[in-house]
């Protein structure tokens, strides 16, 4: 008992809110997980199904044969600006700071090194931070940080939802904490109501061709025409199902983990600049964001959805640039859409222009019907 409080003091000196202890056995909801696999819910996430990843989600132990318990970790990140704080483009509040995977595994490097000092011995382990194949929200809820909420997130009943968790397996025994098992949404129903996808299935999983988050960072073609205006101003990641949770509203901490303080230019981007970026300057501005993860193609295309949901002829000149002179197709047809959400006279010149000189099959049938919808 003295060794597993030493460590969690240790990971709470380390910055990580909540601490939680499990076994490397098969999680409660491993064959739920299966089946919303069946269902084909994880759209374009094909890694998912992988039957190697599979077996170790199912199975912990297969992970690290030697270890003998699971720390269970979460990192806090500052929570997102009201919504009527933010008239223009919206970014997940987790990707508002730098990467949590560049991070978050040094710290908890450190906590092994920690152990092992305690020990006097090498500690043979492997730690995640939602970079393998387990059911990070299974463990923690074994490891009694909080429960699965109707909106998927781990939900901790003194601290919201707003961070990030990561585990260590080790070879440490440490005595199990006993697992969340009261089911705090009760009759709650804000998080359901308030996706504008209706993404949330009554199964508390997600249709993720239909995320925000998943449309936006994973999903890696064409976003389908239906959900574009869904998307809102989210140009990256969506937080509307944690903004409405009680939880969240009454004991979500005002501020996270200061490495993690919100870059500005990040938070609040000018999209009509952003849709300038060349390959070399994307690459430079999000070398260190989560932002990174959609690849400039996908930003762009994203960032052309929101121009023309907010349809601002201010933003037609950016948005024909792209048109006529992006090489990206993906891109091209969606500021294609957005010249035809904006409607101006401007915004039909330039798909007229672009018309003519358009090869790509794809971008020519967004530029049709941007210009008979």
């Amino acid at each position: 008992m003295d060794l597993k409080h030493d460590l969690k003091a240790e990971a709470h000196h380390l910055g990580f809110l909540l601490t939680g202890v499990t076994l490397p056995v098969p999680p409660p909801h491993s064959a739920h997980f299966e089946h919303w696999l069946a269902a084909g819910h994880h759209a374009g996430m094909t890694y998912l199904a992988a039957e190697r990843a599979c077996l170790r989600r199912a199975d912990p132990a297969l992970i690290l044969p030697e270890a003998r318990s699971i720390l269970c970790l979460a990192l806090p990140y500052t929570p997102p600006e009201p919504p009527a704080l933010t008239s223009g483009a919206r970014v997940a509040a987790y990707a508002a700071g730098p990467d949590y995977h560049e991070l978050i595994p040094p710290r908890l490097a450190q906590l092994v090194k920690f152990a092992e000092h305690r020990l006097a011995r090498k500690v043979t382990w492997r730690a995640y931070t939602d970079t393998g194949p387990i059911l990070e929200r299974d463990l923690a809820q074994q490891a009694g940080l909080g429960w699965i909420g109707k909106n998927t997130c781990l939900i901790s009943p003194r601290a919201g939802s707003y961070f990030f968790l990561s585990e260590i397996f080790w070879d440490i025994e440490l005595s199990p904490d006993a697992p969340f098992t009261h089911d705090h949404c009760g009759n709650c129903q804000r998080c359901i109501a308030a996706c504008p996808t209706g993404c949330i299935l009554p199964d508390r999983t997600l249709d993720a061709g239909r995320c925000i988050s998943y449309l936006t960072i994973e999903h890696k073609g064409a976003i389908p025409t239906d959900l574009r205006p869904q998307l809102q101003n989210w140009v990256f990641g969506c937080d509307i199902c944690q903004q409405v949770c009680p939880w969240n509203i009454r004991f979500a901490p005002a501020h996270g983990d200061p490495a993690f303080i919100p870059q500005p230019s990040v938070i609040h981007p000018n999209l009509s600049a952003e849709l300038h970026l060349s390959l070399e300057e994307f690459n430079q501005k999000f070398r260190a964001s989560p932002i990174r993860r959609a690849k400039r193609r996908g930003y762009l295309r994203n960032s052309a959805i929101i121009l023309g949901n907010l349809r601002s002829p201010t933003a037609v000149p950016a948005l024909q640039s792209a048109l006529l002179a992006d090489p990206e197709p993906l891109v091209r047809a969606h500021a294609a859409w957005a010249l035809g959400q904006i409607g101006v006279p401007t915004a039909r010149e330039a798909l007229r222009q672009a018309q003519t000189q358009e090869s790509d099959a794809q971008v020519l049938d967004e530029i049709e019907a941007a210009l008979n919808p």
